[in-house]
């Protein structure tokens, strides 16, 4: 599976993986109802930050030969690589972070379980927590994990477009981008 260390439109570096967003990670039979309408809440936020979450979860999946990251090649490899690792060490403590202050109010959403009605906020607080957690686990990995750069030419393109910030090309450049690379709703990843 290829990965991608792209910038999107408004120049921020983004990871992610050519793979629709996967099944969110669990499944319990007892509260089923109540779980799924958790899941359909927390797929409805951001695709960008879904998908970059799953990319980081498969990303640290153990596999054998080294991870392959695509990036734009319009900076030479060291530099790629320092900001490939700054990038993840960003990610890590913001993941801490999050998971901290998460755990810190999860007590809390258990008050809510004497109000009645079912306590959905627990569940999306739960499934959003298994997932930074399977992310920061992923990115953890992928730190110590051998992996290959390797220049694009489209990401080139996209990358360079974004710079001379010509919108009229993004349309027709990450429509190739979806077709090549079956990089999953470029438009709402990148762009829009």
């Amino acid at each position: 599976m290829d990965f991608f260390f792209i910038r999107d439109c408004r120049q921020r570096p983004h990871f992610y993986s050519g793979g629709p967003l996967g099944p969110l990670p669990a499944n319990f039979s007892k509260t089923r109802e109540i779980w799924e309408a958790a899941k359909r809440k927390v797929t409805g936020l951001n695709p960008r930050t879904l998908l970059q979450e799953q990319a980081f979860e498969q990303g640290g999946r153990p596999a054998e030969g080294p991870l392959r990251i695509l990036h734009s090649g319009l900076h030479d490899e060291r530099s790629v690589r320092t900001r490939l690792f700054l990038f993840l060490r960003l990610h890590r403590t913001r993941h801490i972070a999050l998971l901290v202050a998460e755990g810190l109010v999860v007590p809390f959403t258990g008050l809510i379980a004497f109000l009645p009605g079912p306590n959905i906020i627990f569940y999306v607080l739960a499934i959003v927590m298994i997932i930074q957690w399977q992310a920061l686990r992923g990115i953890k990995r992928i730190r110590h994990r051998e992996y290959d750069l390797v220049a694009d030419p489209l990401l080139a393109e996209w990358e360079a477009a974004v710079e001379a910030r010509d919108e009229s090309r993004y349309p027709e450049i990450l429509d190739r981008l979806e077709k090549v690379h079956n990089l999953p709703s470029p438009h709402k990843l990148l762009w829009k």
